[in-house]
Parts: C-alpha cells; sequence; structure tokens
C-alpha cells in the first residue's frame, strides 16, 4: 500500500520556520534560487519576504526545493561563546 500523499508535516515545518523567522534557500522548478524568511503560508503558495527586495508570493507547484541557511537560536551563541573560552 502506498504511503498517505499527505502527513502535515509540510505545514509544521512551514510553521517552525515562519514562527522562528529561519532564512530559507527557495530552489524553484526553473532553476532560479531565491531567499528570504517564510512569513505567511496557505494550502497553495507561500509568501517569503526579502530585506531590500519586494517580498514573493511563490506557488507551491513551483517549488523543488526549501533550504535553511541558518537557525536563529541560543544553541549557536552557546556554541560561538564555548568555542571563543577556549
Amino acid at each position: 500500500m502506498p504511503p498517505p500523499g499527505e502527513t502535515g508535516e509540510e505545514a509544521l515545518y512551514l510553521r517552525f520556520l515562519s514562527e522562528k523567522r529561519i532564512a530559507v534557500v527557495v530552489k524553484l522548478r526553473d532553476g532560479e534560487s531565491v531567499s528570504g524568511w517564510i512569513e505567511y503560508f496557505d494550502d497553495a503558495m507561500i509568501r517569503l519576504t526579502r530585506e531590500d527586495k519586494p517580498n514573493l508570493f511563490i506557488y507551491k507547484h513551483q517549488i523543488r526545493t526549501i533550504r535553511e541557511l541558518a537557525r536563529r537560536s541560543g544553541n549557536r551563541a552557546r556554541q560561538e561563546n564555548n568555542g571563543s573560552a577556549n
């Protein structure tokens, strides 16, 4: 039996990226890449907010991949502080 088409994990992941304002690179099916953070999403599209550039509404069927650039978290700051103390 094939796996279910919808697991709900996509929405959870996009919500996580949006709430944490994690910078992402969105690679489109035509090969172009754009970066920013996901401010809004629904079943059909995402809104990619970019600094110093127009914001984009991208249909999900145009997206090949979404990759995190870096997570803004306390873990990174702790790692950097621990590295500089050594």
